[in-house]
């Protein structure tokens, strides 16, 4: 707690109450056994309740709630990490801070960087020099691994491009989607599951380089078209429902003509 006289922060409470759980013999049994690993899968999945609430419209109680349990997710490892006498709260506050007030010189220093290609010049040659410092060498190092799929493929492609390794244009990369599929579509009749697996891993790899080089994030976009999947497949649901029939129950020529009466009203 703080010392008498000092006002106490929303952030000040919160600190204390992630001690106050994980303290020794008075704190809450769950989460005084978890760690970092136990945690992690946590604070992935708050980060995507957050995308959520964004995307599903301007609510700002529910992206305030969101926001919250977020940052509840960064308290809970700066925590744990205090315990290990590795860093505190403040400690990470500070150092992104520091990196910010780094990588923004036109901000925070030279006015003359202002243009926007300057801008991401500096942010890149700041990047590089934070990962030359963590001894993360060659074009790619640094790409986390436990990224989503698609977003590391796009971020990985990113990297290659700055170094000249990447396809001329969008219509290039049709092209070697053109040609993926066909090397997948040679692999059907086999049908061995490790080639099969290959095939579809480098059609959607090259999916995500089309993403990107459309100027669009391939993870939003696969995003999108799961929420667009779940409006039409619920229209069908409903369709089906006030003729008094359930999926399993019609057939895929009934489910289709309800599929494109979705699509006839907008969803």
């Amino acid at each position: 707690m703080l010392s008498a006289g000092m006002t106490e922060t929303p952030l000040d409470t919160l600190l204390t109450i992630m001690a106050a759980l994980r303290a020794p013999g008075t704190g809450c049994p769950w989460d005084q056994v978890q760690d970092f690993a136990s945690i992690a899968p946590y604070t992935i999945e708050e980060a995507y309740e957050v995308s959520d609430a964004i995307a599903a419209g301007p609510d700002p109680a529910q992206l305030k709630d969101e926001l919250g349990d977020l940052l509840f997710q960064v308290v809970y490892h700066a925590e744990m990490a205090q315990e290990r006498g590795w860093f505190g709260f403040q400690d990470v506050a500070e150092a992104i801070s520091q990196k910010m007030i780094r990588r923004h010189p036109h901000v925070f220093g030279d006015a003359a960087a202002r243009d926007a290609g300057a801008q991401t010049a500096a942010w890149e040659a700041q990047k590089a020099q934070e990962r030359a410092a963590r001894a993360e060498t060659g074009t790619l190092a640094g790409v986390p691994s436990a990224l989503p799929a698609l977003t590391r493929a796009e971020k990985l492609t990113k990297r290659a491009a700055r170094v000249g390794f990447d396809w001329p244009d969008a219509a290039s990369v049709l092209d070697k989607l053109e040609e993926e599929a066909a090397e997948l579509r040679a692999e059907l009749a086999a049908a061995k599951p490790e080639r099969l697996a290959d095939e579809v891993g480098d059609l959607l790899f090259v999916l995500a380089n089309l993403a990107r080089k459309l100027g669009l994030n391939p993870e939003t976009t696969l995003q999108a078209a799961n929420r667009k999947f779940t409006r039409r497949f619920e229209f069908v649901e409903a369709a089906l429902a006030a003729q008094g029939q359930a999926p399993a129950d019609a057939t895929l020529a009934e489910m289709e003509a309800a599929w494109r009466a979705a699509k006839l009203v907008g969803l």
